[in-house]
C-alpha cells in the first residue's frame, strides 16, 4: 500500500517540467532532498520555504525512499 504521505506529491506535466513537487506548489522533491542531505534540518528546510510543513518535507523523504527502491511511485496528475 502506498504511503499516505505521498499524497502530498503531485506530478504534472504542465508544471516544473513534470518533476515531482509538493502539492500545490511548484518546489522540486529533489530541492528538499538535497537540502535534507547536505546537512540541512527540517525547521530549516520550513524557513526557506515556510508555504511548506514538516508532513510536506517527510513526504519528499517518502518519495525519495519509494523511488530508491527502485519502485515506481504513481501519483495522480494534478488537474486543474
Amino acid at each position: 500500500m502506498m504511503h499516505p504521505l505521498l499524497n502530498r506529491i503531485s506530478v504534472d506535466p504542465n508544471v516544473c517540467f513534470g518533476k515531482p513537487c509538493i502539492r500545490g506548489t511548484r518546489i522540486w522533491v529533489s530541492l528538499i532532498l538535497d537540502f535534507l542531505a547536505s546537512g540541512m534540518t527540517i525547521k530549516e528546510v520550513i524557513g526557506e520555504y515556510p508555504q511548506l510543513t514538516k508532513d510536506d518535507v517527510r513526504a519528499a523523504i517518502a518519495y525519495g525512499a519509494e523511488m530508491s527502491r527502485e519502485r515506481y511511485v504513481e501519483v495522480p496528475a494534478e488537474t486543474t
